[in-house]
Protein backbone atom coordinates (compact mmCIF):
# COMPACT_ATOMS: atom_id res chain seq x y z
CA UNK A 1 0.00 0.00 0.00
CA UNK A 2 1.31 3.09 -0.79
CA UNK A 3 2.27 5.32 2.22
CA UNK A 4 1.43 8.61 0.17
CA UNK A 5 -1.89 8.44 -0.74
CA UNK A 6 -3.46 8.07 2.65
CA UNK A 7 -4.39 11.58 3.67
CA UNK A 8 -3.46 12.57 7.34
CA UNK A 9 -2.83 15.12 9.59
CA UNK A 10 -4.96 16.25 12.83
CA UNK A 11 -6.93 18.53 14.83
CA UNK A 12 -5.80 22.27 14.06
CA UNK A 13 -5.95 25.49 15.83
CA UNK A 14 -7.83 28.94 14.25
CA UNK A 15 -6.65 31.60 15.95
CA UNK A 16 -6.26 34.59 14.79
CA UNK A 17 -8.93 33.16 12.02
CA UNK A 18 -9.83 30.08 10.01
CA UNK A 19 -7.34 30.64 7.30
CA UNK A 20 -4.55 30.28 9.87
CA UNK A 21 -5.17 26.59 10.17
CA UNK A 22 -3.63 26.37 6.59
CA UNK A 23 -0.60 28.19 7.80
CA UNK A 24 -0.34 25.72 10.53
CA UNK A 25 -1.11 22.79 8.85
CA UNK A 26 0.56 22.85 5.22
CA UNK A 27 3.99 23.28 6.32
CA UNK A 28 4.01 19.94 8.32
CA UNK A 29 2.63 18.36 5.21
CA UNK A 30 -1.17 17.61 6.25
CA UNK A 31 -3.27 16.31 3.66
CA UNK A 32 -6.20 16.20 5.91
CA UNK A 33 -7.29 18.69 9.13
CA UNK A 34 -10.33 18.84 11.64
CA UNK A 35 -11.19 22.81 13.04
CA UNK A 36 -13.04 24.57 14.77
CA UNK A 37 -15.17 27.75 12.16
CA UNK A 38 -15.98 29.30 15.71
CA UNK A 39 -14.64 29.34 19.91
CA UNK A 40 -16.22 25.65 20.59
CA UNK A 41 -16.91 27.15 24.26
CA UNK A 42 -19.12 29.68 23.24
CA UNK A 43 -23.22 29.69 21.93
CA UNK A 44 -22.45 33.10 19.96
CA UNK A 45 -19.84 33.62 16.95
CA UNK A 46 -19.15 36.30 15.46
CA UNK A 47 -20.34 36.07 11.51
CA UNK A 48 -17.28 35.17 9.56
CA UNK A 49 -15.99 38.22 7.85
CA UNK A 50 -15.66 38.18 3.38
CA UNK A 51 -11.80 38.42 3.46
CA UNK A 52 -11.32 36.01 5.82
CA UNK A 53 -13.59 33.17 4.11
CA UNK A 54 -12.23 34.34 0.62
CA UNK A 55 -8.32 33.75 2.89
CA UNK A 56 -9.00 30.51 3.49
CA UNK A 57 -10.39 29.54 0.61
CA UNK A 58 -7.78 30.88 -1.85
CA UNK A 59 -5.04 29.65 0.65
CA UNK A 60 -6.90 26.05 1.09
CA UNK A 61 -6.73 25.71 -3.29
CA UNK A 62 -3.07 25.88 -3.36
CA UNK A 63 -1.73 23.98 -0.38
CA UNK A 64 -1.32 19.80 -0.40
CA UNK A 65 -4.11 19.73 2.23
CA UNK A 66 -7.41 17.58 0.40
CA UNK A 67 -9.62 17.22 3.12
CA UNK A 68 -11.22 19.21 5.76
CA UNK A 69 -13.85 18.94 8.13
CA UNK A 70 -15.24 20.91 11.16
CA UNK A 71 -15.88 19.67 14.69
CA UNK A 72 -19.40 21.78 16.38
CA UNK A 73 -19.34 23.24 19.69
CA UNK A 74 -18.71 21.08 22.97
CA UNK A 75 -21.80 23.17 23.99
CA UNK A 76 -24.57 21.61 21.65
CA UNK A 77 -26.65 18.42 22.59
CA UNK A 78 -29.15 17.66 19.88
CA UNK A 79 -31.18 15.68 22.15
CA UNK A 80 -31.37 18.02 25.90
CA UNK A 81 -34.12 17.49 27.85
CA UNK A 82 -34.76 21.03 28.76
CA UNK A 83 -36.41 22.67 25.97
CA UNK A 84 -34.59 25.92 25.81
CA UNK A 85 -31.56 24.14 25.69
CA UNK A 86 -32.73 21.70 22.75
CA UNK A 87 -33.63 25.01 20.93
CA UNK A 88 -30.38 26.54 21.39
CA UNK A 89 -28.42 23.84 20.30
CA UNK A 90 -30.55 23.39 17.32
CA UNK A 91 -29.80 26.87 16.36
CA UNK A 92 -26.13 26.69 17.14
CA UNK A 93 -26.41 23.56 14.68
CA UNK A 94 -28.31 25.49 12.02
CA UNK A 95 -25.01 28.25 12.43
CA UNK A 96 -22.52 25.71 12.34
CA UNK A 97 -24.28 24.13 9.41
CA UNK A 98 -24.25 27.50 7.76
CA UNK A 99 -20.47 28.68 8.45
CA UNK A 100 -19.25 25.20 6.95
CA UNK A 101 -21.37 25.90 3.66
CA UNK A 102 -20.11 29.38 3.70
CA UNK A 103 -16.24 27.65 3.48
CA UNK A 104 -17.06 25.34 1.35
CA UNK A 105 -16.28 22.50 4.11
CA UNK A 106 -17.44 19.57 3.28
CA UNK A 107 -18.81 17.56 6.62
CA UNK A 108 -19.85 19.14 10.37
CA UNK A 109 -18.93 16.10 12.77
CA UNK A 110 -20.50 15.90 15.56
CA UNK A 111 -21.44 14.15 19.30
CA UNK A 112 -24.78 12.53 18.54
CA UNK A 113 -25.86 14.06 22.04
CA UNK A 114 -26.40 12.94 25.69
CA UNK A 115 -30.08 11.76 26.90
CA UNK A 116 -29.80 12.97 30.46
CA UNK A 117 -32.02 10.40 31.71
CA UNK A 118 -34.57 10.49 28.66
CA UNK A 119 -33.35 6.89 27.47
CA UNK A 120 -31.48 5.71 24.37
CA UNK A 121 -34.47 5.54 22.55
CA UNK A 122 -36.44 8.56 23.26
CA UNK A 123 -32.51 10.62 22.81
CA UNK A 124 -31.86 8.72 19.49
CA UNK A 125 -35.85 10.22 18.23
CA UNK A 126 -34.69 13.78 19.59
CA UNK A 127 -32.06 13.82 17.64
CA UNK A 128 -33.19 12.71 14.48
CA UNK A 129 -35.87 15.12 14.91
CA UNK A 130 -33.13 17.81 15.25
CA UNK A 131 -31.37 16.85 12.05
CA UNK A 132 -34.57 17.01 10.85
CA UNK A 133 -34.71 20.71 11.56
CA UNK A 134 -31.43 21.73 10.73
CA UNK A 135 -31.72 20.36 7.47
CA UNK A 136 -34.82 21.32 6.71
CA UNK A 137 -32.99 25.29 7.45
CA UNK A 138 -30.33 24.22 5.07
CA UNK A 139 -32.47 23.10 2.24
CA UNK A 140 -29.64 23.04 -0.68
CA UNK A 141 -27.32 22.37 1.67
CA UNK A 142 -23.65 20.54 0.06
CA UNK A 143 -22.18 20.29 3.68
CA UNK A 144 -23.31 16.99 5.46
CA UNK A 145 -23.63 16.02 9.15
CA UNK A 146 -21.34 13.41 10.10
CA UNK A 147 -22.29 11.54 13.26
CA UNK A 148 -19.04 10.99 15.40
CA UNK A 149 -18.81 7.26 17.25
CA UNK A 150 -18.81 7.72 21.23
CA UNK A 151 -16.97 5.87 23.90
CA UNK A 152 -21.04 5.74 25.89
CA UNK A 153 -19.61 7.59 28.86
CA UNK A 154 -22.55 8.74 31.48
CA UNK A 155 -25.52 9.27 28.85
CA UNK A 156 -24.15 9.35 25.30
CA UNK A 157 -25.54 8.22 22.42
CA UNK A 158 -23.64 6.78 19.59
CA UNK A 159 -21.31 4.17 21.22
CA UNK A 160 -23.33 1.44 19.33
CA UNK A 161 -23.78 0.67 15.77
CA UNK A 162 -27.33 0.48 16.07
CA UNK A 163 -27.38 3.38 17.32
CA UNK A 164 -26.13 5.43 14.38
CA UNK A 165 -28.20 3.20 11.95
CA UNK A 166 -31.66 4.24 13.94
CA UNK A 167 -30.52 7.94 13.81
CA UNK A 168 -29.86 7.63 10.16
CA UNK A 169 -33.31 5.86 9.54
CA UNK A 170 -35.27 8.75 11.33
CA UNK A 171 -33.12 11.32 8.85
CA UNK A 172 -35.37 12.67 6.55
CA UNK A 173 -32.46 13.65 4.19
CA UNK A 174 -30.45 10.43 4.66
CA UNK A 175 -27.97 11.54 1.85
CA UNK A 176 -26.52 14.16 4.18
CA UNK A 177 -25.47 11.89 6.77
CA UNK A 178 -22.40 10.72 7.13
CA UNK A 179 -20.08 8.64 9.80
CA UNK A 180 -16.77 9.27 11.85
CA UNK A 181 -15.16 6.55 13.39
CA UNK A 182 -12.99 7.63 16.59
CA UNK A 183 -10.68 4.87 16.93
CA UNK A 184 -10.37 5.43 20.72
CA UNK A 185 -14.34 6.20 21.02
CA UNK A 186 -15.35 2.40 19.52
CA UNK A 187 -12.46 1.01 21.47
CA UNK A 188 -13.72 2.38 24.96
CA UNK A 189 -17.25 1.25 23.77
CA UNK A 190 -16.15 -2.73 23.39
CA UNK A 191 -15.40 -2.74 19.74
CA UNK A 192 -11.98 -4.93 19.87
CA UNK A 193 -10.10 -2.86 17.44
CA UNK A 194 -6.91 -4.39 18.34
CA UNK A 195 -7.15 -7.94 17.58
CA UNK A 196 -6.79 -8.64 13.93
CA UNK A 197 -9.60 -11.16 13.80
CA UNK A 198 -11.73 -8.78 16.03
CA UNK A 199 -10.96 -5.69 13.76
CA UNK A 200 -11.80 -7.42 10.48
CA UNK A 201 -15.27 -8.92 12.30
CA UNK A 202 -16.15 -5.03 13.58
CA UNK A 203 -15.58 -3.64 10.43
CA UNK A 204 -17.83 -6.23 8.59
CA UNK A 205 -20.92 -5.45 11.07
CA UNK A 206 -20.22 -2.06 10.21
CA UNK A 207 -20.61 -2.22 6.65
CA UNK A 208 -23.12 -4.59 7.70
CA UNK A 209 -25.15 -2.22 10.13
CA UNK A 210 -24.47 1.36 8.93
CA UNK A 211 -22.64 0.87 4.92
CA UNK A 212 -18.84 1.58 4.86
CA UNK A 213 -19.94 4.27 2.05
CA UNK A 214 -20.91 6.22 5.40
CA UNK A 215 -17.55 6.28 6.83
CA UNK A 216 -15.92 9.60 5.76
CA UNK A 217 -13.20 10.26 8.24
CA UNK A 218 -11.58 8.51 10.97
CA UNK A 219 -10.29 10.37 14.16
CA UNK A 220 -7.07 8.39 15.04
CA UNK A 221 -7.01 8.30 19.03
CA UNK A 222 -5.31 5.88 21.12
CA UNK A 223 -6.88 5.22 24.27
CA UNK A 224 -5.74 5.99 27.96
CA UNK A 225 -8.32 3.72 29.33
CA UNK A 226 -9.32 -0.30 28.29
CA UNK A 227 -11.29 -2.01 25.97
CA UNK A 228 -14.62 -1.43 27.17
CA UNK A 229 -14.27 1.29 29.70
CA UNK A 230 -16.82 3.11 28.24
CA UNK A 231 -14.16 6.15 29.05
CA UNK A 232 -13.35 8.89 26.85
CA UNK A 233 -9.42 9.24 27.05
CA UNK A 234 -7.08 10.07 24.03
CA UNK A 235 -3.45 9.14 23.88
CA UNK A 236 -0.52 9.24 21.41
CA UNK A 237 -0.33 6.62 19.14
CA UNK A 238 1.17 3.44 20.05
CA UNK A 239 1.32 4.88 23.82
CA UNK A 240 -2.59 3.42 24.78
CA UNK A 241 -4.51 0.35 25.12
CA UNK A 242 -5.23 0.03 21.57
CA UNK A 243 -1.56 -0.35 20.65
CA UNK A 244 0.03 -0.27 17.65
CA UNK A 245 -1.22 -3.71 16.32
CA UNK A 246 -4.80 -2.03 16.08
CA UNK A 247 -3.64 1.16 14.44
CA UNK A 248 -1.60 -1.44 11.80
CA UNK A 249 -5.14 -2.56 11.09
CA UNK A 250 -6.25 0.45 10.14
CA UNK A 251 -3.78 1.69 8.03
CA UNK A 252 -3.35 -1.53 6.12
CA UNK A 253 -7.13 -2.15 5.26
CA UNK A 254 -7.46 -1.83 1.84
CA UNK A 255 -11.05 -1.03 2.40
CA UNK A 256 -10.87 2.05 4.38
CA UNK A 257 -7.77 3.43 2.50
CA UNK A 258 -9.24 6.36 1.25
CA UNK A 259 -10.55 7.55 4.31
CA UNK A 260 -8.64 10.34 5.80
CA UNK A 261 -7.41 9.99 9.27
CA UNK A 262 -7.28 12.90 11.85
CA UNK A 263 -5.52 13.12 14.94
CA UNK A 264 -6.77 14.65 17.83
CA UNK A 265 -4.28 13.60 20.45
CA UNK A 266 -2.77 16.01 22.86
CA UNK A 267 -0.22 18.99 21.58
CA UNK A 268 2.25 21.89 22.36
CA UNK A 269 2.01 25.21 19.89
CA UNK A 270 4.63 23.83 17.73
CA UNK A 271 2.53 20.38 17.10
CA UNK A 272 5.54 18.43 16.89
CA UNK A 273 3.62 15.49 18.72
CA UNK A 274 1.36 15.47 15.20
CA UNK A 275 4.62 15.25 13.25
CA UNK A 276 5.21 12.76 15.21
CA UNK A 277 2.14 10.33 15.40
CA UNK A 278 1.71 11.02 11.52
CA UNK A 279 5.49 9.28 10.96
CA UNK A 280 4.34 6.25 13.31
CA UNK A 281 0.79 5.97 11.34
CA UNK A 282 2.99 6.48 8.12
CA UNK A 283 5.22 3.65 9.33
CA UNK A 284 2.91 0.80 10.29
CA UNK A 285 1.80 0.68 6.40
CA UNK A 286 3.42 -2.26 5.03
Amino acid sequence: MNKSNQLLGAHTSTAGGVSKAIDRADPLDFTAIQIFTKNNNRWAAKPLEEAEINSFKSKLATSNIKFVIAHDSYLINLCAAEKEMLEKSRNAFIDELERCEILGIPHLNFHPGAHVDQGEKDGIKIISESLNVAHEKTKGFKVSSMLEMTAGQGSAIGYTFEHMRKIIDLVEERERMTVCIDTAHIFAAGYNIKDKKEYEKVMRDFDDIIGLERLQCYHMNDSKKELGSKVDRHEHIGKGFIGLKGFRNIMNDEKVAHVPKILETPKGKEMLEDIENIYILKNLIK
